[in-house]
């Protein structure tokens, strides 16, 4: 199966050397190229590629600024010349990193490790699902996630934060905003302060005022099973959904 790409860089040549070395892989169809970040985004989402070559120092947003703008994020392959990026890439599970000028063998390499990814003909949608991947961002640090490892999401003022694993980075977004986008019968408004996975849901107990206590199978930094609370209002929507 084809693979859609974009190509995203500020020069001009790299592109188009980029673009001649990817002409000998038959699964890698070229769909268009951008200079910075506004243009990329532009055309992600009118292409939805499978796949970005992304540049990392481009003039106003960077790559990893571009990233925390997709949702979902294609597969990334970073390319640039600056090798001192390599670390960050990895930490955000970018599938490679090469290094200009391009050797060959390494593109080749890196594009060895693509996902396949789901029918191209099927239609697309704006829900993100539960294998969907998306990139966040945290000062320094980054990270692609995929949903389905997401426990939780709890609103902090203008923020969100998010937690997968050990890990519990702080991000610029609504949590009305991220409630519009995900599947609704994966991720739960538990109240107007947490939106859980219903697949890490372990435990239900009655609790206050006719709310319910949610424990997950995760547990806290004591040893507990983490717990969150459904409100009073949103509890007789939540055992519906469950069938209880």
């Amino acid at each position: 199966m084809t693979m859609k790409a974009l190509i995203i860089d500020d020069e001009r040549l790299a592109r188009k050397e980029l673009a001649s070395l990817l002409e000998k892989h038959d699964a890698i169809e070229v769909v268009g190229e951008a200079a910075n970040a506004d243009e990329a985004e532009t055309l992600v989402a009118e292409k939805r590629p499978d796949l970005i070559f992304l540049d990392i120092n481009m003039p106003g947003r960077d790559g990893f600024e571009l990233l925390a703008a997709l949702d979902p994020a294609p597969q990334v392959i970073f390319v640039t010349a600056y090798d001192e990026h390599a670390l960050r890439a990895f930490q955000v599970n970018a599938l490679d990193y090469v290094v200009k000028p391009i050797d060959p063998e390494r593109l080749a390499a890196a594009l060895g490790k693509l996902q396949p990814r789901h029918d191209p003909d099927m239609p697309q949608r704006e829900v993100l699902r539960e294998n969907d991947q998306i990139f966040l961002r945290d000062g320094e640090k980054c990270w692609f996630v995929t949903l389905k490892d997401v426990r939780y999401f709890e609103s902090e003022g203008n923020y969100v934060r998010v937690r997968f694993e050990d890990q519990k980075p702080l991000v610029l977004r609504s949590l009305n905003k991220l409630e519009e986008k995900l599947d609704p019968l994966v991720y739960f408004r538990a109240s107007r302060k947490h939106i859980i996975n219903l697949r890490w849901v372990d435990k239900i107990e009655p609790w206050f005022n006719g709310g319910l206590m949610v424990k997950l199978k995760s547990m806290d930094k004591n040893g507990q099973p983490e717990s969150i609370e459904v409100s009073r209002r949103q509890a007789a929507r939540f055992k519906d959904l469950l069938s209880l």
